[in-house]
């Protein structure tokens, strides 16, 4: 029997309260693997133990496995007997044929009454493999590494372990809305996020029919990408052009992006308050561009009826692409498009707005009004991880929130 053994990461931390973190963990495991029946599910020690079934290949575990929040790293693990005979046994018949030219034994037990300790195991069975492979051992950096668990009852063996996604479990942290440009920073931002255990979902402003489809297709895409990480999410695509051409049309030129700023905060404060989530995820780096200098932000976020949180505040833009680069969003963020932030901005934005000067050319705007159409002409896209059959993988909804 095959099983996926994930090693926790901070979760192995949380104390009294850890069945919680584990709870949410198995959940987001059930839904990542959706589309699959899981056999039993269970904890032991640092460690969560995932019976996987025959019609789900390595190649698929190994990708799902990795994209769970909460694992230090995971195997693909046997279960075999626990005794010494048998484990030498199964793990000589996994590593005949390899083109390693060195090899570890790691053992660790559960069972701390096996008869054996983790060096006599990692002996004998070390032994096992150099007679019958004829490869050297290299405790410091092998090119294969055979993992052993001893639990009672019985016991698992593994070729190696893959990376784990880290972090805490996808909505331990609780529900917020990320604001999704299509640009290289947000999706970074809401991964970063995601993976301090908050569930997210994505509000994208657009300007169509002003401006082409082209940022829409983009926050689909990007939004579809992140999903994989928490199994379900929604995609609002936010009417914005109507409101910019309101704010050209009775605010002076220096003001007018800040002012497009603190009305997307409004919009995605509503559409945040409808479907319950609790804070905003943006992705500014201080000092990056114009709407994001000190004082802009310290403005903007006044128009906010909940918190928020900006995690690459403090990362400069190498730092982003290169992270962008991991979480293999970079060249979907790069596809030229016409942003809506790009329409009527002036050529001399104000870098250092003051909040009289910035509620007073509020005052000319009928800011309920606008909020309340930018909400309700937004289309929800239902979005779900893995692929459902039937219904299709993306529904949409417009003009309603719920």
């Amino acid at each position: 029997m095959r099983y996926l053994i994930g090693r926790f990461h901070e979760i192995a931390l949380k104390g009294q309260n850890q069945w919680r973190f584990v709870a949410q963990l198995k959940r987001n495991l059930r839904d990542i693997m959706g589309d699959y029946r899981l056999g039993a599910i269970r904890s032991e020690g640092p460690r969560l133990l995932v019976e996987l079934p025959d019609e789900i290949d390595d190649a698929t575990a190994m990708e799902r496995g990795a994209l769970l929040f909460g694992l230090q790293n995971f195997s693909l693990s046997r279960s075999v007997a626990a005794d010494v005979p048998t484990i030498e046994k199964e793990v000589l018949a996994a590593v005949r044929g390899t083109t390693a030219k060195s090899f570890a034994v790691r053992t660790r037990r559960e069972n701390k009454r096996f008869p054996k300790n983790s060096m006599e195991i990692d002996r004998e069975i070390g032994a096992a493999v150099q007679a019958a492979l004829g490869i050297k051992v290299d405790l410091e950096e092998p090119e294969l590494t055979i993992n052993i668990e001893i639990f009672t009852g019985n016991a698992f063996f593994s070729i190696g372990k893959h990376p784990g996604a880290g972090g805490l479990p996808v909505g331990i942290s609780g529900r917020g809305v990320a604001l999704l440009s299509g640009g290289i920073d947000s999706p970074v931002a809401a991964y970063r996020m995601m993976r301090r255990g908050l569930s997210l979902d994505f509000v994208h402003f657009h300007s169509y029919p002003m401006l082409a489809r082209t940022s829409q297709d983009k926050a689909r895409e990007l939004a579809a990408h992140l999903t994989r990480y928490q199994g379900r999410a929604s995609l609002f695509l936010t009417p914005f052009g109507m409101a910019q051409r309101e704010i050209v049309a009775r605010a002076g030129r220096p003001l007018r992006v800040v002012l497009y700023r603190r009305f997307m905060i409004r919009i995605a404060s509503a559409i945040a308050a409808e479907i319950g989530a609790r804070t905003l995820v943006t992705g500014e780096s201080l000092g990056q561009v114009a709407s994001q200098t000190l004082d802009n932000m310290q403005v903007i976020e006044r128009a906010a009826t909940i918190p928020i949180l900006r995690p690459l505040v403090g990362m400069d833009k190498n730092e982003i692409v290169e992270q962008a680069r991991r979480l293999d969003t970079f060249e979907t963020s790069i596809i030229p498009d016409q942003d809506c932030c790009t329409l009527f901005v002036p050529r001399h934005p104000e870098t250092h707005a003051r909040l009289e000067e910035v509620e007073a050319a509020e005052a000319a705007l009928d800011v309920e009004r606008m909020v309340a159409e930018a909400v309700q002409g937004a289309e929800r896209v239902d979005l779900r991880f893995p692929p459902r059959k039937a219904p299709p993988i993306i529904a949409t909804e417009a003009g309603r929130l719920a």
